[in-house]
């Protein structure tokens, strides 16, 4: 789970926080960390209500068979549906056959299939709507990541050896990379060699990524190491650059939207959380997490806010190690500017090829199959066009991760999680009885907290959509 949030969204945090204020930027990171933390727990609580149905569903069906016939013991033979119910079953547990708990997880129920259960059919819609426009959004900002990554480093690296970035030193799109070529030229041909590169894997399937992702998961941390670090050494000597005020409403918007982005692992929980064997103290794990993961993003955002001038800092957070004066080892200056690259690189397909299948979803009826034209070229290319156009259109990372974030990511984050475990209770206590309790219902039990949820995600909306339309008319 850690490594699930602390992702790309992390790199823009340091602007965010420089932009809005420190004292304001720490007071809506701790809200949004015990927000998230709450709904959380409501998607885990919807969990368990969807496992107990399905093992009521189960019993049921056991029941028939045992009562029309007894002359076979499910025990004798491995058939293919009791394998495969053993293989969703958690990692190193051993589940008895007698009395089972009914709310236990032990089925992965993804959250489509969640919204299936608890949902009607246009509450099921907006959730894939929801999904589809967060998953644009990621894959949008990936997509303008990775070419703009490659067009600092290279072409500021171009006229004075190596060195990066400097200090005082502000870039136009227009100014020169090499020879005739323009910054925003290198920067589309970069968007193009990465669309040809990585866009058609989202017309195939994408597996066998577990040492890919070790790989990265390796690479990100070495990296956040190496710019905490070097981020604190320079503070320790007195070079630190950065007097940012305690508070600025003007960048609320984006911080907002960043801060919501950053905390985002609803959507993974299933993946996440059926595996685990023990789960007595899973929400105490999930609350110690979020507390990890709070001190994290404070600490990287803190050290880079007074490291650096406010002005100086970038959208992508480690493109401000690229200068001599901050890393003096040309490998490590080459190292932080590309990491984005590397690691954005690896999830781009995964995240495609998720896209790709929620379309699939959406538009599915039962019984009924997609022509090869539509499966496999229709929905990959409606997958893959969008988000190269907005990244050809524009590089801005912090709008892209702040509108991302603070429409699809506060749906996802929020109010899809609120809507779930409100009609899951209402399920459950119709299927159940009123006196059934949900061993892992959420310590945020009382119906207050789901209308709490919901008044701050309307409240999301409107306040970033009523910034966005004054900013435009000032403009």
């Amino acid at each position: 789970m850690f490594n699930l949030i602390v992702g790309t969204g992390a790199l823009t945090m340091p602007k965010a926080f420089a932009t809005a204020g420190w004292l304001v930027s720490l007071v809506l990171l701790v809200f949004l960390g015990f927000m998230s933390f709450v709904t959380t727990t409501f998607v885990m609580e919807a969990m368990a209500a969807a496992n107990a149905q399905l093992h009521w569903k189960r019993m049921e069906t056991h029941q028939e068979e045992d009562d029309d016939s007894s002359t076979a013991s499910d025990s004798d033979i491995l058939t293919p549906d009791s394998y495969e119910r053993a293989e969703k079953q958690p990692i190193l547990s051993v589940q008895r056959r007698t009395s089972p708990n009914l709310f236990e997880i032990t089925d992965r129920v993804e959250m489509g299939q969640m919204a299936s259960m608890f949902f009607n059919k246009v509450g099921v819609n907006l959730f894939y709507f929801c999904i589809i426009i967060y998953l644009y959004g990621d894959l949008a900002i990936y997509a303008s990541a990775v070419p703009f990554s490659l067009m600092q480093v290279t072409c500021s690296t171009t006229d004075n050896d190596s060195c990066g970035v400097e200090a005082d030193t502000k870039y136009n799109d227009t100014d020169l990379c090499w020879g005739p070529l323009r910054r925003v030229d290198a920067y589309h041909i970069y968007l193009a060699v990465f669309t040809l590169l990585l866009g058609p894997f989202t017309f195939f399937d994408v597996q066998k990524t577990k040492y890919l992702q070790i790989l990265t998961s390796l690479m990100r941390w070495i990296a956040f190491a190496i710019m905490i670090v070097l981020a604190l050494v320079r503070i320790g000597r007195g070079q630190g650059e950065g007097h940012p005020p305690p508070a600025n409403f003007s960048g609320l918007r984006n911080l907002l939207g960043v801060c919501v982005y950053s905390f985002m692992c609803q959507h993974s929980l299933p993946s996440l959380i059926t595996p685990v064997a023990s789960k007595r103290h899973l929400t105490q794990l999930v609350f110690l997490d979020y507390v990890l993961i709070l001190a994290f993003y404070s600490l990287l955002s803190f050290t880079a806010i007074f490291c650096f001038q406010g002005d100086s800092l970038m959208d992508m957070y480690t493109l401000n190690f690229a200068r001599c004066d901050i890393v003096g080892l040309a490998a490590v200056r080459f190292f932080l500017g590309l990491f984005p690259v590397f690691t954005i690189s690896t999830n781009f397909p995964i995240i495609a090829v998720t896209l790709r299948n929620n379309w699939k979803t959406l538009f599915h009826r039962e019984g009924g199959t997609y022509p090869w034209v539509v499966d496999r070229v229709v929905f990959p290319t409606i997958t893959l066009v969008p988000p190269v156009l907005v990244a050809f259109c524009t590089h801005d990372l912090e709008s892209l991760v702040g509108i991302t974030g603070a429409y699809a990511g506060t749906g996802i984050q929020f109010v899809i999680p609120a809507f779930l475990v409100y009609h899951c209770r209402k399920d459950t206590q119709l299927a159940f009885g009123c006196g059934t309790i949900n061993k892992h219902r959420s310590p945020f039990r009382h119906t207050f907290w789901v209308g709490f949820v919901l008044l701050w995600a309307f409240s999301c909306f409107f306040f970033v959509t009523a910034n966005i339309v004054l900013s435009e008319t000032k403009l």
